[in-house]
């Protein structure tokens, strides 16, 4: 289902959006929280600049937020709809699916910001010449 070249798939596995070769993470696991920002610098393979300009992953704060609503709603329609809970709890669940997500949430964020600017490329070896 997932294959290099697609967006998705630099998404969902944080990879470098222009050779799909390489984490754009120094740590690959998003729950450890000390380490969820930190990022390479340069793709390794492709040479591939992460932070495009000052302040680049500002504007994941965005996505994130819709990430976060897509989330709450989703936790919303599963608990009070489909399990038929109270809103009290139908609540409790949203909150806690939200603080579970979260670091999936930001690195997530991320990965879709960078790929809004940044395209898979075939070629990318003949760009690092």
């Amino acid at each position: 289902m997932l294959k290099k070249g697609s967006r998705l798939y630099s998404i969902l596995t944080g990879t470098c959006p222009r050779c799909h070769q390489e984490s754009m993470y120094k740590d690959q696991n998003p729950l450890n929280l000390a380490n969820i920002y930190k990022m390479h610098d340069n793709c390794s393979h492709c040479g591939l600049h992460y932070k495009i300009e000052p302040s680049f992953f500002y504007g994941a704060m965005y996505v994130s937020y819709g990430l976060g609503v897509g989330f709450g709603i989703a936790a919303f329609i599963v608990s009070f709809v489909l399990l038929e809970t109270t809103i009290k709890t139908a609540f409790i669940a949203i909150v806690v699916a939200l603080v579970v997500l979260m670091p999936f949430q930001m690195r997530w964020a991320r990965n879709i910001w960078i790929n809004f600017f940044v395209s898979y490329r075939k070629d990318w070896r003949e760009l690092k010449k």
